[in-house]
């Protein structure tokens, strides 16, 4: 997961004047914001509509639409635990289950040490391989609580993080 940075307001007007003048230009802000802060401000909402003579509301919608734009910043890596038919089929529920007693954290949370954030997402793509998992973007199929506890683990080794 790339490194975010703080909120800023000034770095966040820039962002938005570099790509305000695109067709569409709404959603390349949205994740342009989105990759700079790992979140979306609620005081970006204003500026954007402003940029793009939007009601705020619109980009309210737009940005509760879309289930990868965070409206706060979440945790140093982020899990997404797939919940679609195919995964629930094979499991995923268990799977949630699992995530959930492991990290102490209900999905939408964060760890309290910010280490991780648990998202449920409906449908990864990897339906032939399920239940499925991505973690910091990468896919996982065919996953088990041992897959996960091992992914937890390596990601906490990688970061120097303690159990």
């Amino acid at each position: 997961m790339s490194e975010a940075r703080s909120w800023n307001a000034g770095r966040a007007e820039a962002r938005i004047r570099e790509l305000e003048k695109l067709p569409g230009a709404l959603l390349p802000i949205l994740q342009a914001l989105h990759e700079e802060f790992g979140y979306i401000d609620d005081a970006a909402v204003p500026l954007v509509a402003h940029a793009l003579n939007l009601s705020q509301a619109e980009v309210h919608g737009v940005i509760g639409f879309y289930h990868d734009f965070r409206r706060s910043p979440g945790g140093r890596h982020r899990l997404q635990v797939c919940r679609a038919e195919a995964c629930q089929a094979m499991g995923c529920e268990r799977l949630m289950a699992h995530v959930e007693a492991r990290l102490g954290v209900k999905p939408g949370g964060t760890t309290d040490d910010g280490m991780f954030t648990v998202e449920p997402v409906y449908c990864l793509g990897n339906c032939a391989l399920s239940p499925a998992l991505m973690l910091d973007g990468r896919p996982y199929g065919r996953v088990s609580a041992e897959m996960v506890d091992s992914l937890i683990d390596d990601a906490r080794r990688k970061a120097g993080g303690t159990e």
